[in-house]
């Protein structure tokens, strides 16, 4: 089989502009992250299947991570800024 494998990834979040933010430095150059309609969407390329299997595994746990440090800095904010 030839060719690229490719993946996209959309996740709706209340602050995608933050998180989408915090991924790109993550991001291998086949990789692109961008917010449209609320929503970050991510696509990936690989050569192989394993290849991005395994991008996307990565991805998905630096997603989790930077949506739990974005809802972090938000909670921290409005606490300090009552």
């Amino acid at each position: 089989m030839s060719g690229k494998r490719r993946a996209t990834l959309r996740t709706e979040l209340a602050d995608a502009d933050a998180v989408a933010a915090a991924l790109a430095p993550d991001n291998t150059p086949e990789m692109s992250t961008r917010v449209k309609d609320g929503t970050v969407v991510t696509t990936i390329e690989r050569e192989t299947t394993g290849g991005l299997q395994s991008t996307v595994d990565d991805y998905v746990v630096n997603l989790s991570v930077a949506t739990q440090v974005v809802q972090t800095a938000e909670r921290f904010h409005d606490t300090n800024h009552e």
